[in-house]
């Protein structure tokens, strides 16, 4: 399933959610019919959180099925949601934006070049999959240049045919190039999605809709 969606009057949806499989976080503050889209289109439950007072989930937090990171201001706050079984890593670093900076799905992830190497480590621990230092094209916010899922990965246009071919092998999923929001390279901002839906922004066109289907869908 793919729908169009706004959060807060914005189509930069990915700013505001990090969804997985099973779970989406989403601000306390959040409207309960933008809920209901997530739930439903996700076919996840949905969990309010405090933690971060932006309450932009997407940019300070990332997961996958074996752990959850946790950056910007919410520091050592104890997690006010359920996470399940996952590793719970509060990441201390100049780089803070992790869902920015950071991109993963149950095989990989590709972190931004300047984390330090300690941290790299900590974040492969804590998601428990190999962990590379990399670039999404043009773009040292890798987590905002592309989105993974364990179906598929969407990359944006600057990205060549030889590092498509990388993030292949270390995602091991499907590698398509695509836009969202109107020609908007930053698809890891603009989009939400699992194996079982996708979420995207208003302004995305039909033509974009359609590529990014044939990938996460």
């Amino acid at each position: 399933m793919i729908r169009k969606f706004s959060i807060f009057e914005s189509e930069f949806i990915g700013l505001y959610c990090r969804a997985w499989d099973d779970i989406a976080i989403v601000p306390a503050n959040m409207d309960g019919s933008y809920r209901s889209t997530i739930s439903e289109v996700l076919d996840v439950k949905v969990l309010d959180s405090r933690i971060d007072p932006s309450g932009m989930y997407g940019v300070f937090s990332v997961m996958n099925s074996n752990g959850i990171i946790i950056g910007g201001n919410a520091g050592g706050k104890d997690l006010d949601f359920d996470p399940g079984n996952r590793r719970v890593l509060y990441l201390k670093d100049t780089i803070n934006a992790v869902g920015n900076d950071i991109v993963a799905n149950d095989h990989g992830a590709m972190v931004h070049e300047h984390f330090d190497n300690k941290n790299v480590r900590m974040i492969e621990d804590a998601l428990g999959v190999e962990t590379v230092k990399g670039m999404m094209g043009i773009f040292l916010t890798v987590g905002s240049g592309s989105v993974a899922t364990n179906r598929g990965m969407i990359v944006n246009p600057e990205v060549s045919d030889d590092d498509i071919e990388i993030l292949r092998d270390l995602f091991k999923v499907p590698v398509g190039v695509g836009t969202a929001n109107f020609g908007s390279p930053m698809v890891g901002a603009s989009l939400i999605a699992n194996t079982k839906g996708v979420l995207v922004g208003e302004k995305t066109t039909s033509i974009e809709i359609g590529g990014i289907d044939d990938v996460l869908s």
